[in-house]
This record gives structure tokens, C-alpha cells and sequence, in this order.
């Protein structure tokens, strides 16, 4: 008697126009990433704002993009004004990510818009948008899920994963991150226990 099968990959194909460009598109937008973007000096911003914005990316004044981060899809970022990314930032842009004026995403953090229905046997890929808004803080090594909001000013701790919205003016922590106060501008942002969000 044959096994069941959870998920049977030979079934599995890519929805029509998921990636928002050609195969040819995609292919040389990984080539310069990897020979142009990654290896240029930390200070050159100014060269690796251009090459998002020559490959779709809508990318504002003087945002600080270290050259460690990677994005999958430049045509699917928009970030505003004087954000930052920090290194070995993951933009997986399967779908849209918005990122706000003045946000910061920083090292080792891995903004996920896409993933696969577990119920499917063919392994069906979705994507959501995801929307970081000006002002917040995501710390380091923190997991951001498909369709997730985070709202304006708001920090999320080291090393949570936030797979829902999270209100605006807070501080979040743990995995599923959770609201543990409020954020009042001009504070250490330090947690109740007196436990400092890491950067």
C-alpha cells in the first residue's frame, strides 16, 4: 500500500508573473547583487541605493544600506527616507515590503513575505506584504512573517518572531512577540524587568 503523501514536489509550479519580472530580470539582478552590491565598500550608500532603484526598488534620501543585506526581488522594496538596513538583512521580497521613513531593520533580521500552504500536497506559494512603519525599531536577529504590520515607532525585541500586526508606540518581545509596554519618545527602552531591547 503507498504511502500518503504530505507534500509531492514533482506536482509543485510557479504561479504565472509571481516573481514581477523575467526569468532574465531575476537572474541578472542576483549576478549584480553578488558582484556589485555585496562587495562594495560599507561607505559607498550612494552606489548601492542606485543599484536597487536601477533594478525597480523605490528607495528614499539618504537611507543606509549595509552591503551584507540581501533583497530578492528589488522591485518589491520600497523604503523612505533615512531608514536603515543593517548587515546580513534579509529583504525576502515574495511580495511587497514597505519599509517607513526613519525605520530601522537591524543585523540578521529576515523580513519573509512568502511561504507555502502546508495543506497542499503541491506545495502552493503565497505571498503578503509586509509594512514596517516610520519609526520602528526591528532589533537584531528578529523574524518578521508574511502579512505582518508594524506599527509606527514601535520596537521589537532581539530575536523575537512576529507572525501578527503589532500596534504602533510599542515595545514587543519573545516569539510570538508580544506587547510588553508602551515606547514614550526619548526613553531607554528599557523593558519593566529592566532588560535592555538589543540592537
Amino acid at each position: 500500500m503507498p504511502k500518503l503523501r504530505y507534500q509531492d514536489l514533482s506536482t509543485f509550479t510557479m504561479p504565472a508573473g509571481f516573481r514581477g519580472r523575467s526569468a532574465v530580470t531575476v537572474q541578472l539582478w542576483w549576478i549584480v547583487q553578488t558582484l556589485l552590491f555585496s562587495t562594495s565598500p560599507q561607505f559607498m550608500y550612494a552606489w548601492r541605493r542606485w543599484l536597487l532603484r536601477l533594478f525597480g526598488a523605490t528607495i528614499g534620501e539618504g537611507v543606509i544600506l549595509r552591503p551584507t543585506m540581501r533583497v530578492q526581488f528589488p522591485w518589491k522594496v520600497s523604503i523612505g527616507d533615512y531608514a536603515w538596513i543593517g548587515d546580513d538583512v534579509v529583504l525576502y521580497s515574495l511580495g511587497p515590503i514597505t519599509i517607513g521613513e526613519h525605520a530601522v531593520i537591524s543585523q540578521k533580521s529576515y523580513l519573509c513575505t512568502g511561504s507555502h500552504l502546508a495543506t497542499d500536497r503541491s506545495f502552493t506559494i503565497y505571498a503578503e506584504p509586509i509594512l514596517i512603519e516610520p519609526e520602528a525599531w526591528i532589533a537584531t536577529d528578529v523574524y518578521v512573517g508574511p502579512g505582518v504590520t508594524i506599527g509606527r515607532g514601535s520596537v521589537v525585541g532581539a530575536r523575537s518572531s512576529v507572525f501578527k500586526d503589532l500596534p504602533a508606540g510599542k515595545i514587543c518581545v519573545g516569539s510570538p512577540a508580544k506587547v510588553i509596554r508602551d515606547r514614550l519618545p526619548g526613553d531607554s527602552l528599557a523593558d519593566q524587568e529592566g532588560q535592555i531591547v538589543q540592537s
